[in-house]
């Protein structure tokens, strides 16, 4: 890790000293993490706030839509990190379901389940079935394609997709396009998109207005963030090349189960916490993987991603809620450093 970095972090544990939690790892995944962050793009640049309770209805006034990312359930998992992943997952849907407006639609960013087994799509299907917005879009993480290269999840969740699941879509003058990487994952586990997605992306983006924005999301991050851990995608740098020329392009991420942005010219990037366990934030522990922390903190680090489309300068705000309806925010002052 580097000094700036280490600086950083030190300095965002300094400012949390108030807030009662005496473990330092989970500390130093808070000062990543985050409680939550609201930002707005205009012309290129994100101004950000902390998420509070209750900040949600002011986030969607002049929204012209809203909908709701929820990222990496590992539906399966009962290690100590989390011993009852489906009990948070339902939290989620329980909080989705508790805004003051009913959200156009979900999207899942990938790994739905632990080991892609009938059973734990099973158990996912009825948690969803219960969500205000009926209409869930999905892509898969690497978890959903351990058992038979995502066949399960191609049946469940893939009608209409190309290839692995990839595919596109229109909403009120926003073209979405989900993005599979974890189908062919390369040394150390970054993620990949290959010949064949990035054809079609090109294609797909082809012929659309410079002014129309661009909401692209997958499971892997499309930038690098740390590769010592998998944690980029080895062909973005192209995919990405088809999007510099529209306006406002947002992409949203999964899998490294906590909050980071960034900002490159016009586009914005932005992970989002996990439902079911956080991981430590890159370069403080010997690996990625479930982190233990306090029972009473883990909703603390666990959430969803409620973006509400504003249709004044074609901006896009993203407002990360953590699971636990405690007011405090333990991270007041924002979420992760920016960069990688």
């Amino acid at each position: 890790m580097t000094d700036k970095k280490q600086d950083l972090i030190d300095q965002k544990l300094q400012d949390l000293n108030n807030d009662g939690i005496d473990r330092r790892g989970f500390l130093k995944c808070m000062a990543w993490a985050g409680t939550g962050l609201v930002w707005t793009l205009s012309g290129g640049v994100p101004v950000s706030r902390a998420f509070a309770k209750g900040s949600g209805k002011g986030a969607a006034k002049g929204g012209d839509f809203t909908f709701v990312q929820i990222s990496d359930s590992h539906i399966g998992f009962n290690k100590p990190a989390n011993p009852d992943v489906t009990a948070t997952l339902q939290t989620a849907i329980n909080k989705i379901n508790a805004m003051p407006h009913t959200p156009d639609f979900i999207i899942h960013t990938g790994d739905l389940s632990q080991l892609s087994k009938p059973s734990e799509f099973d158990t996912l299907d009825q948690v969803l079935k219960g969500a205000s917005a009926k209409q869930i879009y999905f892509v898969p993480g690497e978890h959903d394609m351990l058992s038979d290269n995502g066949e399960q999840f191609l049946q469940r969740y893939g009608k209409g997709t190309k290839g692995t699941g990839w595919s596109s879509f229109d909403h009120k003058g926003v073209h979405f396009v989900g993005l599979v990487n974890v189908a062919n994952l390369k040394a150390g586990g970054m993620g990949s998109l290959g010949h064949e997605q990035l054809e079609w992306l090109e294609d797909d983006l082809k012929g659309r207005s410079a002014s129309t924005p661009i909401v692209l999301y997958a499971h892997i991050p499309l930038w690098t963030i740390y590769p010592d851990w998998g944690w980029g995608t080895d062909d973005s740098e192209q995919a990405l090349s088809y999007v510099k020329r529209f306006g406002s392009v947002t992409v949203l991420n999964g899998h490294i189960h906590q909050i980071m942005q960034k900002v490159e010219g016009k586009v914005s990037f932005h992970t989002a916490m996990s439902t079911a366990f956080p991981q430590p934030a890159p370069g403080t522990a010997p690996s990625a993987g479930p982190m233990k922390v306090p029972a009473d903190q883990l909703q603390r680090v666990l959430g969803i991603t409620d973006v509400n489309y504003l249709v004044s300068g074609g901006s896009l705000a993203v407002v990360d809620s953590p699971l636990g309806d405690s007011g405090s925010s333990a991270s007041a002052n924002g979420g992760g450093p920016s960069g990688s």
